[in-house]
């Protein structure tokens, strides 16, 4: 029995996470599901956005389970994603994006963005003069080595062809350089199972809308690897198609990619595609694959049988789509009076 802590968090989180929960329930009887506060609620409830139960729990389950997290202005704000990330050491950050709908004007997608998830951009060390700030930007061999060694393996274990190093090292010469050298150092060392690939990161972004078949997996900074995941969701019809996955040496979050959209929560229209997909990720981290595969090929089946969620102009909310997921996971499609 694995244990599991459940973060809804704000807005759509708890719609969507609820929709995930019932589908890994479906998927297998070997979890157990602790529910723990963060985010604004937990500002209100324990005074701190990310209380030291909900982490001590994050800690002592076998992984975690997210929705998304309301961000603030307020003075005392900070971010418990960030937070978590950095004190669980999950350095490394997974999203795959697959085309499971086809979408009008763009080709099908199936690609996976690993971005180092520990330094870069995200240190959030600046530095306030009379003029405006100077943002640090951190980029250290260790976690390159090791996002890129993470990377390798990854796309091994995984059956993919092709590793691309997504960079600018043409501008950042000494960032990005090393970045861009510890990864030629590590492919040359590889036992030929993946070819190597290079891409400045502007024309990445292009090429992810215009020829989203020349990647298949994609590794990059922090600060790249954020941007690039959301343009790549777009391709695939929205961040309602985007899970992903944070992992460490020892611990892991999985999540959806989108926000909490505050807009549209307690509505029950929020698209559960991403957060259902990311449960299928931890299933599989946490060795469950037939259940992972189960959970995949359900979510695709009823997209593939027309029933849509209402961003795609369907007339599906987050718990009649999850319904089709449920039924076609013990193969009892829905009659038409459910549809």
């Amino acid at each position: 029995m694995k244990r599991i802590c459940v973060l809804p968090g704000d807005g759509i989180g708890p719609e969507v996470v609820e929709c995930a929960v019932d589908v890994l329930k479906q998927a297998t009887d070997q979890l157990d599901f602790i529910h723990a506060d963060i985010g604004q609620l937990a500002k209100e409830k324990h005074g701190s956005y990310l209380p030291d139960e909900t982490f001590d729990l994050m800690k002592s389950c076998d992984s975690c389970l997210f929705g998304a997290v309301t961000s603030s202005e307020r003075s005392d704000y900070t971010s418990p994603v960030l937070t978590f990330r950095k004190e669980l050491d999950l350095f490394a950050n997974v999203r795959p994006v697959r085309s499971l709908v086809s979408v009008h004007g763009r080709s099908a997608i199936d690609v996976i963005i690993i971005r180092e998830n520990s330094e870069g951009m995200y240190t959030q060390r600046e530095v306030f003069d009379d003029e405006g700030v100077t943002t640090l930007r951190r980029v250290t061999r260790k976690a390159s080595e090791r996002i890129v060694s993470f990377a390798i393996r990854y796309s091994v274990e995984n059956g993919r062809k092709r590793l691309c190093c997504v960079h600018k090292a043409n501008v950042l010469r000494g960032s990005d350089g090393l970045f861009l050298q510890v990864f030629r150092d590590l492919m040359e060392r590889q036992q030929g199972h993946l070819t190597k690939e290079e891409q400045l990161v502007d024309s990445a972004a292009l090429k992810l809308v215009n020829e989203p078949d020349a990647f298949d997996v994609i590794v990059t900074l922090n600060l790249y690897g954020d941007i690039l995941s959301d343009v790549a969701a777009g391709v695939a019809g929205g961040l309602g198609f985007a899970p992903s996955g944070n992992i460490g040496p020892k611990h892991s979050v999985f999540e959806p990619s989108h926000g909490s959209a505050p807009d549209i929560a307690g509505k029950g229209i929020a698209n559960p595609t991403a957060t259902i997909l990311a449960g299928a990720m931890m299933l599989r981290h946490l060795g469950f694959n037939d259940a992972s595969r189960a959970v995949e090929r359900a979510v695709s089946d009823t997209y593939a049988s027309g029933h849509l969620t209402y961003d795609l102009g369907g007339r599906h909310g987050s718990k009649t789509f999850t319904d089709h997921v449920l039924k076609r996971m013990v193969g009892k499609p829905l009659d038409e009076s459910h549809r």
